[in-house]
């Protein structure tokens, strides 16, 4: 493997964890219907993280594309997450921040 890839494999496994963490916390929200956009991000997010993560740790020819859908992705599931007051989406917002950076520092 790359080490180049190793802190931004780091960031995008906060991430899925974050993103996991809201996604079951905001199933549990009082009103989840208002969740509903911070859970299918959260769920896309966690994926692309995921799919990142793989690509980089079997060198794909095409990790920077994923890895630049990656930090599009996190960017739409932070901004969803920093409109809730909740801390699971605060942190989630955190972690899809840092994430989004590695991955645009790892392709630039």
């Amino acid at each position: 493997m790359n080490s180049r890839y190793v802190e931004c494999i780091d960031a995008c496994q906060e991430c899925l964890e974050a993103c996991n963490v809201c996604f079951d916390s905001c199933t549990r929200e009082e009103d989840v219907k208002m969740m509903a956009a911070c859970i299918r991000l959260d769920r896309e997010c966690a994926d692309a993280c995921s799919y990142a993560i793989q690509a980089m740790t079997r060198n794909s020819p095409f990790t920077k594309e994923i890895c630049d859908l990656c930090a599009t992705t996190c960017d739409r599931c932070g901004d969803e997450c920093t409109q809730h007051d909740h801390d699971h989406c605060q942190r989630c917002a955190e972690a899809c921040r840092k994430c989004a950076e590695a991955c645009r520092a790892m392709i630039a």
